[in-house]
């Protein structure tokens, strides 16, 4: 337990049986009447983000989240099979914790985990990720970096829009938060 006024950004709180992390927190001292905390949180699990305003001093119920680096190994039905990169103990993140980082997630490559009394509660990449086009149409003769985009499938199977110039079986750099083309990967 914690008080209003131990909040910070990042701590995540156990209300009405769901997790919500801080974003943003103001204290608040009107001239009249009692203190306050106005907040920004989001739900961890849905994403969902909510003002709230609460009494200053108001005892609060935080949660303990564990974050662990580690790898992705395989994907087992609805399964996802990671590993811990210090134990080699392996964890089981079901298809709906994994949600959309599906779409930029290869074997081997590691993410931190974050659980919550021993359930995973959700995954972060990278900001950015190193994925190989497997499929785009081919670039015409003129086809410039400060024209259009074009739909391309990377290895993952996730789909992507990228300049008319970039051709299948070319490395590029995508932004895990929002799917977009960051640059080519010159090996």
């Amino acid at each position: 337990m914690a008080t209003t006024n131990d909040l910070k950004n990042g701590l995540v709180l156990k209300i009405d049986g769901q997790l919500w992390t801080v974003i943003e927190f103001q204290h608040v001292k009107p001239g009249k009447g009692g203190a306050f905390v106005r907040t920004k949180l989001k739900n961890v699990l849905t994403g969902k983000v909510v003002d709230r305003t609460f009494n200053a001093g108001l005892k609060v119920e935080t949660a303990t989240v564990d974050k662990r680096e580690m790898q992705y190994l395989y994907k087992d039905g609805d399964d996802w099979i990671f590993m811990d990169i210090q134990t080699y103990e392996q964890t089981t993140v079901p298809d709906a914790v994994v949600g959309e980082m599906s779409k930029y997630l290869l074997e081997q490559q590691t993410a931190t985990v974050a659980t919550n009394e021993g359930l995973p509660i959700y995954i972060e990449l990278p900001a950015s990720v190193e994925l190989v086009i497997t499929y785009t149409e081919p670039g015409l003769q003129g086809d410039r970096s400060t024209g259009g985009t074009k739909p391309a499938t990377l290895e993952t199977g996730a789909e992507i829009q990228v300049p008319l110039f970039i051709e299948s079986n070319t490395k590029v750099k995508v932004d895990t938060r929002d799917g977009s083309y960051l640059g080519r990967i010159n090996d």
